[in-house]
């Protein structure tokens, strides 16, 4: 072999090891730069992640905080007291609405000559709704709303007894509240400060006064 082979031998195998010398710093390279961005993302989630739980914290902490009342007034009525408490830093709350929420019974499928969809959802499967057109009621009495409250203050509105509806022939209003008598009166509380909105569900026991046997007074 001459010179200039021995040469070109020894040059082709100093570029073949520069060659696979540059693939490996390139390798290394490539997966530094892959560690370090599945790095930055994780970093990312869990900051995310921490800020999202701080934000459900203060969520949490700035929850208003109602006392609820059903303070009777006859055999025929009684106020719901909705007295705001707290926190302080609150203010003042806007009240979406207090909605007067039903029974558990699952009231899906129509029965052919019964009531329509509309009367079914309308009707408060519960023994207690709002006065219809009292006290800023809608016209089924089941919700009340919107307004607002200054922390420390609160509101009074009229409730009564819930009528059977009108496809019920055979059940007298003494028949139905006794039917609920032991049911619970559920309110679902919707407010708002700024861009924070609350859900709460509330549960009250009937006043013994609306709890009467269907022959009571006669």
């Amino acid at each position: 072999m001459d010179y200039l082979a021995i040469t070109g031998a020894v040059a082709a195998g100093l570029s073949a090891v520069a060659a696979v010398g540059s693939w490996k710093a390139a390798h290394r390279a490539n997966k530094t730069s892959v560690q370090a961005q599945e790095t930055g993302e994780r970093a990312f989630q869990t900051a995310e992640a921490v800020a999202r739980i701080e934000r459900d914290r203060r969520h949490e902490e700035r929850r208003p905080q109602f006392e609820l009342r059903l303070e009777p007034r006859s055999e025929q009525h009684c106020m719901l007291n909705a007295h705001l408490l707290g926190p302080d830093e609150l203010g003042e709350v806007e009240i979406v609405s207090i909605r007067v929420d039903d029974d558990d019974k699952n009231r899906a499928q129509l029965t052919p000559g019964g009531p329509t969809r509309e009367e079914v959802d309308n009707h408060v499967w519960g023994p207690l709704r709002f006065t219809p057109r009292v006290d800023e009621a809608d016209t089924h009495g089941r919700g009340v709303g919107p307004f607002t409250l200054k922390v420390g203050r609160g509101r009074l509105f009229q409730m009564e007894p819930t009528p059977p509806g009108r496809w019920m022939t055979g059940t007298s209003q003494e028949q139905w509240q006794w039917e609920y008598r032991d049911h619970p009166v559920r309110l679902i509380i919707t407010c708002r400060v700024g861009d924070e909105e609350w859900l709460l569900p509330r549960r009250l026991d009937l006043p013994d006064t609306l709890r009467r046997p269907p022959s009571a007074g006669r």
